[in-house]
């Protein structure tokens, strides 16, 4: 299988500087998209900003106890992990990895992508 270039991208320069709403959750535009970055028990994920179901914003949702974004439409719930809907409807959120360097907070886009938000 062929490795997937990941380009990354600094999102900030420490996960303090990040604007998150009392969910947990922020709208952040990075490399000219804006998603949705969440933080759950110290861990900071990143997904797009709108449902693929009926393209509700995300980080106007709310986590859930087990760290699934909840779209504030539909209630529709995602793995942020890998962006499985958990609650069965079938539907995919796309997710990115995020790392958190020395240099600040980094998000990773896939190379090539067509990005459809």
């Amino acid at each position: 299988m062929k490795q997937k270039k990941i380009n990354w991208h600094k999102l900030a320069d420490s996960v303090a500087e990040i604007p998150f709403s009392s969910n947990s959750m922020a709208s952040v535009s990075v490399a000219g998209k804006t998603i949705c970055v969440a933080l759950h028990k110290d861990q900071l994920m990143a997904c797009a900003q709108k449902c693929p179901h009926a393209g509700g914003m995300m980080a106007e949702g709310y986590l859930d106890a087990l760290g699934n974004i909840v779209c504030p439409l539909h209630r529709y719930k995602f793995n942020l992990q890998n962006g499985r809907n958990v609650s069965g409807e079938g539907y995919f959120l796309k997710t990115f990895q995020v790392e958190i360097r020395k240099e600040g907070v980094f998000v990773g886009f896939e190379e090539n992508k067509l990005f459809n938000w």
